[in-house]
């Protein structure tokens, strides 16, 4: 039986990241999201597909076509018949990615299957554009802005930055943004071009006094999190792994941030992150770990199971470990697949 879809899934409401696209579908019964005609006409105006002035005409037959009918069919005469070999290409690669989607029947499904035997090969962005609609539903009505920043980290790479003893996370596209421009747009590129020195960068840290902004700002993307084991960043993560995992496998867990892991009986990690996953394992099989390696741990969470018969045997009554790393550069690429592809649970299907 087909699920109904529920317009707005915001009720109403201002989303709290319109460039997530969560106006653009709708809620269907489960709680997750449709693959809507609106989201698909978005990817066919992204610039990589939307045809332009020199484009020949059997481009921008076939855009009309999609625009009209964003799941009709597509034969291959019709993208052989395009001129342009690249344009070809890109409409293939998104056309196969809309196929997926559509065949799961839900942006939750399809993005979770990306990562199984036989999923396409997609872009990187579109796959964190994914991550952003998924948050932006999961966390549709929340209040807590210190939550909303932390889930910005499922979706936006972070820059870290370790002085006076405090972990500050900015998000890199604006760090780097900053440190070009200065925060003053083409007049800081014009600068830059100049030779002018450029400001130190420094953005608002999100604080209790400043948390009303959020909401107008979160956009922008222009507040750094305080991420020290002491201050809310560590906690407010906590709280969006949690749900995560309920928000896909209705599975409620209780996550807490420590400062390490002293468990005997430490039986099971997932590295929220490439780094991560690297540095753990070589603990967990008794590899010795560089002093700079360790120095790379950000965050460390346990991660407690409350239904144990929906977890394998032989971790019933045990915790797992999480553990979030940045790069030796400072950049924190979190991959939050790994949450729904690495715990151990005797079935993770609905």
């Amino acid at each position: 039986m087909s699920e109904t879809i529920h317009a707005r899934p915001d009720g109403g409401r201002r989303p709290i990241w319109k460039s997530a696209g969560l106006h653009l579908t709708g809620r269907l019964d489960s709680g997750w999201l449709a693959v809507s005609p609106d989201l698909l006409r978005a990817y066919y105006t992204r610039p990589e597909i939307h045809p332009i002035e020199t484009s020949c005409r059997n481009e921008h037959l076939l855009f009309e076509k999609l625009m009209e009918v964003p799941d009709a069919p597509v034969a291959d005469a019709e993208l052989t018949a395009i001129a342009d070999r690249d344009a070809a290409d890109n409409y293939r690669l998104l056309l196969r990615y809309r196929d997926h989607l559509l065949k799961h029947g839900s942006i939750e499904a399809g993005y979770r299957a990306l990562f199984e035997t036989g999923a396409p090969q997609v872009p990187p962005v579109f796959i964190e554009q994914l991550v952003h609609l998924i948050i932006s539903n999961m966390l549709d009505g929340e209040s807590d802005v210190f939550i909303l920043r932390a889930a910005e980290l499922f979706f936006r790479d972070q820059k870290a930055t370790v002085a006076d003893d405090r972990l500050m996370l900015a998000d890199a596209e604006v760090v780097e943004m900053y440190s070009q421009t200065g925060g003053l747009g083409g007049l800081g590129a014009l600068l830059a071009e100049a030779g002018t020195a450029m400001r130190e960068v420094s953005l608002d840290v999100l604080t209790e006094e400043n948390a009303a902004s959020y909401p107008e700002r979160a956009d922008q993307f222009n507040f750094a999190l305080d991420f020290r084991f002491t201050q809310p960043g560590q906690d407010a993560l906590a709280r969006v792994i949690e749900r995560w995992i309920v928000h896909f496998f209705r599975l409620p867990v209780r996550v807490q941030a420590v400062r390490s892991i002293t468990d005997e009986r430490w039986s099971w990690h997932v590295g929220l992150d490439a780094q991560a996953t690297q540095i753990l394992n070589a603990l967990y099989e008794g590899v010795a770990v560089g002093e700079d390696d360790l120095g790379r741990i950000m965050a460390l969470f346990r991660l407690e199971f409350l239904e144990q018969d929906r977890i394998i045997e032989t971790m019933r009554g045990k915790p797992a470990y999480l553990g979030m790393a940045m790069t030796t550069d400072g950049l924190v690429r979190l991959k939050p697949q790994n949450l729904l592809t690495n715990l151990p649970l005797k079935d993770d299907r609905q």
